[in-house]
């Protein structure tokens, strides 16, 4: 299913949840991302992370001390294989608040969905089924993925 939406020019926003399943190795979850992050890896697939990206992994393991898994956040989402690391500017704040003012986002929604769609992304991975409302992007749910 998901490799439908990569048909044109193939990207992906990568949000937190998906890089927390990985990176935790979700019992549940990972199994399911792996092939993913494996195209990711291989070049098949950009991925587009953000600030917020960093900011919201981040909080737990800062909160633990967990200096591994801070780590490996970093790494993931700021240097990982076939990644771009995409600081936010001015350009996409006017667009997060205008999407969402037109869908209602929180602001980190919105700013994650603005720095995609400036990206060329053609889909947007979370775990989040609010963000479907989004019609610019390919929303992909996690839970909808299958093994």
């Amino acid at each position: 299913m998901w490799r439908r939406c990569f048909s044109r020019s193939p990207g992906c926003s990568l949000t937190s949840a998906p890089i927390v399943y990985l990176v935790e190795q979700h019992p549940r979850y990972a199994p399911q991302l792996i092939p993913i992050f494996r195209a990711i890896d291989a070049g098949l697939i950009q991925a587009v992370t953000s600030p917020i990206t960093l900011a919201e992994t981040l909080v737990q393991p800062y909160r633990l001390g967990q200096v591994p898994l801070q780590q490996a956040f970093i790494t993931t989402i700021v240097h990982g294989n076939h990644t771009r690391f995409v600081p936010i500017d001015a350009t996409h704040s006017r667009e997060a608040a205008q999407l969402r003012s037109r869908y209602n986002l929180s602001l980190t929604d919105a700013f994650q969905v603005a720095v995609a769609q400036a990206a060329g992304c053609d889909a947007f991975l979370t775990n989040d089924f609010g963000l479907r409302r989004v019609q610019e992007l390919s929303i992909l749910i996690v839970d909808e993925l299958g093994p």
